[in-house]
């Protein structure tokens, strides 16, 4: 009987990449699928990122007080009442405001529509801060009453104001007020979210920092959460605390609506020098008004106001929690107002102190222990 012999093995095929160079272009293809995908996943929520940022940055900030709701009041096994209880509270504070702001306006608007009529038949009165200037009332008084005090100039300024300015400005609000209420409204449903998952989300970014980075990304994490913790408080407390010492100086002072200008100067108050802006505008009314006096007692006590916070509070609630220079917390917040706009005010100085961490383990020698 012959011998029973294999059959030979097919011959190898000669455009068969070895194991290590097949392993490695398939590492490049990955990378640059993820890469792809990333790319294609910003572009299509490109314009949802600053909703996703804000609800981001509201959950840093609130969540030393969720964690206490939460250990005082037990989720259930769905987990939704406490976070829809607190999304709503946060809608509420964002809402609020602008309802007063709107029933404000409505009443004013009555004035406002008399004072236009009154102008479009009698031109606009000089007003009376111009007979109590100290030099030149005369000459201003006799200018206003030639150019703005009669009828014609009146009409005539106010169809141009309509023309240029109202009618100019008014075409994009509706779009633009529509996008904005979306986009907040967006932010409140990720907020939801993130609160609600917040356990999960919190453990997966620490994995992939640390997977990413190694110890060195779960620090520069940590300093960019403490830094919105500072900002929040250095910035955002602190600006509500000036608006209402100054809304109290308002009120006696005799200022318009003292209620709603203590809002706006606590508003400013967030932005460095803003203030400045709130309270020029709180000492003009009275200057308009004919009470230079309680003018200059409005711009005294807003410059010892925010001369404490900005030099004294502010440094040391924010460079206390981040260790970080009060110079580079000023250049992070200015640099991201103008790039970000209103959510540079966190994000800039979140961004500094991860760069200045960073430096300081390089130049520290830590470098090479994480």
């Amino acid at each position: 009987m012959p011998p029973i012999t294999k059959p030979a093995a097919p011959p190898a095929r000669l455009d068969t990449p070895p194991p290590q160079e097949r392993a490695r272009s398939q590492g490049v293809a990955r990378v640059l699928l993820v890469l792809t995908l990333t790319a294609l996943g910003l572009w299509i929520l490109h314009e949802f990122l600053p909703a996703l940022a804000w609800a981001l940055v509201l959950a840093i900030a609130l969540w030393p007080v969720y964690r206490r709701l939460e250990h005082r009041f037990p989720p259930g096994k769905h987990n939704i009442l406490l976070p829809t209880l607190v999304t709503a509270a946060v809608a509420l504070v964002f809402l609020a405001p602008l309802a007063i702001l709107g029933i404000q306006a409505a009443r004013e608007a009555h004035d406002v529509a008399e004072f236009v009529r009154n102008a479009e038949a009698n031109g606009i009165p000089a007003p009376d801060f111009l007979q109590h200037l100290p030099y030149g009332a005369a000459q201003a008084t006799a200018w206003w009453n030639d150019n703005l005090g009669h009828a014609q100039a009146g009409s005539d300024l106010l169809r141009r104001f309509e023309n240029h300015s109202v009618l100019g400005a008014s075409r994009n609000v509706g779009r633009e007020v529509v996008h904005r209420v979306v986009l907040f409204g967006f932010s409140l449903v990720a907020l939801f979210f993130l609160f609600r998952d917040w356990r999960t989300v919190r453990d997966q970014s620490l994995t992939a920092c640390h997977r990413l980075f190694g110890p060195r990304g779960e620090r520069v994490a940590r300093q960019m959460v403490a830094s919105v913790h500072g900002t929040v408080d250095g910035l955002v407390l602190v600006g509500l605390g000036e608006g209402f010492v100054l809304g109290i100086v308002y009120h006696f002072a005799g200022v318009p609506h003292p209620v709603l200008l203590g809002a706006f100067t606590a508003v400013a108050a967030m932005i460095p020098f803003g203030a400045a802006v709130a309270i020029a505008i709180a000492a003009l009314l009275l200057v308009a008004a004919g009470s230079v006096t309680a003018a200059l007692v409005v711009a005294a006590a807003g410059l010892v106001v925010t001369f404490v916070a900005d030099h004294f509070i502010r440094p040391a609630l924010i460079g206390g929690t981040t260790k970080l220079p009060f110079l580079w917390v000023l250049l992070g917040i200015l640099g991201g107002v103008e790039t970000f706009g209103l959510l540079g005010l966190f994000v800039g100085p979140a961004v500094m102190a991860a760069l200045v961490l960073l430096w300081r383990e390089f130049t520290e020698g830590q470098d090479a222990k994480a």
